[in-house]
């Protein structure tokens, strides 16, 4: 249990002195991703990390409805991410550098701060690609 316990930690769960332990997004979202690879059931991954089959059903619920946001390499439905739609925008004149990053696809424009890391830009592309089928 000391190993599962160092790992939860490393994602971000806080262990309390009563036992309560506080779930980071990134430990649940985690979760989750292992209940969706193939053969993998919701009670045995709770059983695993100690927590309970309907908290983590309840996570899942919270991904499908797009309030946890799965890292990249889950294997199930649409990997969800916050999205911001725009009007298509004519090009500047004189060829000035955006300071956004800017994902199109159809009709949706998504802005992106230059500094977002690769790993979210991929995740952002997944979900995209998973919305579209």
């Amino acid at each position: 249990m000391c190993a599962i316990k160092s790992f939860l930690i490393s994602l971000g769960v806080e262990f309390h002195p009563s036992g309560h332990r506080t779930w980071s997004e990134e430990a649940k979202a985690h979760l989750v991703a292992q209940t969706l690879e193939p053969g993998a059931t919701v009670k045995a991954v709770a059983e695993r990390y100690g927590v309970l089959a309907n908290q983590l059903s309840a996570w899942r619920r919270a991904a499908k409805d797009g309030e946890l946001v799965l890292p990249s390499g889950a294997e199930d439905e649409a990997v969800f991410a916050p999205l911001v739609i725009c009007e298509p925008e004519a090009k500047p004149e004189g060829g000035t550098v955006s300071d956004a990053l800017r994902i199109r696809t159809g009709d949706v424009c998504l802005e992106l701060p230059l500094d977002t890391g690769a790993s979210r830009i991929a995740e952002i592309v997944q979900a995209l690609r998973a919305a579209a089928c």
